[in-house]
């Protein structure tokens, strides 16, 4: 029942963490739309890379789903090899995923000045402006964009990818449904190696 338990939750990771890395791929290319630098081939290659680890999990948890069996009392049992192999992508994915997204949004991410700041009517200097005048006119980035909302953006990837955000989407990525090792255990249970290992002895003519 524990196993069963811990691969119908290791199969829901190739949807709940996909929603989210679909999230960050969207602020990531918000992020670099706000910061003009959309139409760069770096960039671009980037957001398709998190797109391709993205859908790689998603097609994992489709996968076990597919691949699985009725049971004798009628319910669907998933396929548990694949299973795990899908939660063992997710301990893995975002993260990478995360770090292109901090790469795309540069960093601004997390020097950026506090929202009190950007609305601070204290002057400063000789000419008279305020800290959110200079806030507002050295850190804007595309010329039709407001500096509040490249601000706005910036400050969600901060949260997805380093603040409370990350806690459900990294930290459970890696220890949720039980940690990688547990799934490396069950990977290797139910991996066949060892029939594997036979069918390649039957091959090649190997006399035990």
């Amino acid at each position: 029942m524990v196993e069963r338990f811990a691969g119908y939750h290791r199969q829901s990771y190739g949807g709940c963490k996909v929603g989210v890395g679909d999230v960050i791929i969207g602020a990531a290319a918000l992020a670099a739309e706000y910061n003009g630098v959309e139409k760069a081939s770096a960039v671009k290659d980037k957001l398709v890379e998190m797109t391709h680890l993205n859908e790689t999990l998603y097609s994992c948890g489709i996968a076990c789903s597919c691949e699985g069996n009725a049971t004798k009392a009628g319910n669907y049992q998933i396929d548990m090899l694949l299973a795990n192999v899908c939660k063992q992508n997710v301990t893995r994915f975002p993260y990478e995923i995360v770090r292109l997204a901090e790469d795309i949004a540069g960093g601004l991410m997390v020097t950026m000045p506090s929202q009190k700041d950007f609305e601070s009517d204290t002057p400063v200097g000789s000419n008279g402006e305020t800290i959110g005048e200079i806030c507002n006119k050295y850190f804007a980035g595309r010329e039709e964009v407001s500096t509040v909302n490249r601000m706005k953006v910036l400050r969600f990837l901060e949260n997805e990818c380093l603040g409370a955000g990350a806690v459900g989407y990294r930290t459970e990525s890696l220890h949720g449904a039980g940690s990688p090792q547990a799934q490396r255990i069950m990977i290797q249970r139910q991996g066949n190696i060892q029939g594997k290992k036979e069918l390649v002895k039957a091959i090649v003519d190997i006399d035990d």
